[in-house]
């Protein structure tokens, strides 16, 4: 795709510096005409449409639309954006912009997927936008010190996973993936530069994070204020009708709308979905904290790693997760407000999961999996591990066969009672395990079938 950059022809000598910003999605090569105005003022903002009934189907997307969210901006007004759609036929468009920051999508990114695909489901355009220019600046969002950028090889990298790994979710011939950096490596210098004029300093002071940096005297880099200017442009390049985020992204998601009106186009809605709980039940879900779970894990580790979660935990995991409806997640409540074993709703939760990353006899298989592993069963499909220098102390086995990472970590784990060989719980911190095979377990997930020689 080639997008290109022009400039005016000569004008008179009074107007040589008045530029004005077209973006036309409409152009049949797919090009994109970014001149850019040095003058916000000189747009003429889009006329209000008069104000539509709404349809009972236009209701019912409304409330599959606030399911589960934290907060829709403005209500009334996407509301009316709905009705438009129903009677025009056009659908609207959805935007959900993703940083590839990391090779691997996890649950708590699915939230908003889920989101995209239930307005997917509506008939709605969704645009899957990675952020392949905005990485290489990097999000202060919730951060309290600069985020290092990421360079363009670390990102081509992931981004390749991102589309295949978000498919899983959403319905891939629907959906319509572009990368920022169609739009923002046009802008130039010149660009950027006009783009940053029409935000101020104070503006973006009122954003948390920046807030309290400036506090504390914790350093701010000026490119971190382009990060929710470009994240902001993007929605204008899309024409975005609506843009999903997490609640951290509010701000950025709320510059977008302001640059839309600065551009002369209707404002985007923004829609924020809560963040996931990790399976620690605190801390958002992250990869780097250790408490995710991973959209392509093998199956029996996805579905044991849904049964750890807590039972309050577990409500949570199926308002923002699970495809059931409300009105089958209140009988669940009700079952278990009635004596039922939440273990069993649990099962449920963990199943369903399963089945929509891999297959339903998948999920039928980690159940079975996991019954017998906490009837103290052995899975069948351990790694195999071979070691030298027997006898061999606990803590260096179990950091080798790679069940630990640390030896003073393993040795926690024999502290508090969480390792066995052979089925036998270990006390012994200084214990040497002698030439022979055996199958190590720590915790309840981790095993290893260890030779060592």
């Amino acid at each position: 795709m080639s997008f290109l950059r022009r400039r005016r022809g000569a004008q008179q000598k009074n107007e040589s510096r008045n530029y004005s910003n077209t973006i036309s999605r409409s152009c049949p090569t797919n090009a994109y005409f970014l001149v850019i105005s040095m003058n916000a003022d000189q747009s003429t903002p889009t006329a209000a449409p008069s104000k539509m009934p709404l349809s009972d189907k236009v209701l019912e997307a409304l409330a599959i639309t606030k399911r589960g969210i934290d907060e829709l901006l403005i209500e009334s007004e996407f509301a009316q954006k709905l009705a438009r759609a129903e009677q025009s036929g056009q659908p609207l468009r959805i935007k959900l912009g993703l940083d590839p920051t990391a090779p691997d999508l996890h649950l708590g990114h699915t939230v908003v997927l889920n989101k995209m695909r239930q307005l997917q489901n509506l008939g709605h355009q969704v645009i899957f936008l990675i952020g392949d220019f905005t990485s290489m600046i990097g999000d202060p969002s919730g951060r309290n010190a600069t985020r290092p950028p990421l360079s363009r090889e670390q990102i081509e990298i992931n981004a390749k996973t991102y589309f295949a790994q978000a498919s899983l979710v959403l319905d891939p011939s629907k959906t319509e993936i572009r990368y920022n950096s169609e739009w923002c490596d046009a802008l130039g210098s010149r660009g950027m530069i006009q783009l940053a004029s029409r935000y101020t300093v104070a503006r973006m002071m009122e954003r948390d994070d920046f807030t309290k940096r400036f506090k504390e005297g914790t350093p701010i880099s000026v490119h971190e204020f382009l990060y929710p200017l470009m994240q902001g442009y993007d929605s204008v390049a899309l024409k975005s009708d609506l843009e999903l985020g997490g609640t951290d992204q509010k701000f950025n998601l709320l510059v977008g709308r302001e640059l839309q009106k600065d551009f002369g186009q209707e404002p985007q809605c923004i829609l924020t979905m809560p963040l996931l709980e990790g399976l620690d039940g605190v801390e958002k879900m992250s990869k780097s904290k250790g408490n995710y779970i991973g959209i392509t894990e093998p199956a029996n580790t996805m579905f044991a790693k849904v049964m750890s979660i807590s039972d309050v935990m577990m409500w949570r995991y199926y308002d923002l997760l699970s495809f059931r409806s409300m009105a089958e997640i209140a009988g669940y409540k009700a079952e278990v407000d009635a004596g039922k074993n939440p273990r069993d709703i649990k099962v449920a939760l963990a199943q369903e999961i399963v089945a929509r990353f891999h297959s339903q006899q998948a999920a039928e298989d980690a159940l079975a999996d996991f019954v017998n592993r906490s009837k103290g069963g052995i899975p069948d499909d351990i790694p195999e591990v071979s070691l030298t220098g027997a006898p061999l102390g606990i803590g260096q086995l179990l950091k080798q066969a790679n069940l630990c990472a640390s030896t003073s970590e393993a040795l926690r784990m024999v502290e508090q009672g969480g390792v066995r060989i052979d089925g036998t719980v270990i006390s012994d911190k200084g214990l040497k395990v002698e030439a022979g095979q055996c199958v190590v377990q720590v915790g309840k997930r981790k095993f290893a079938r260890v030779t060592l020689a």
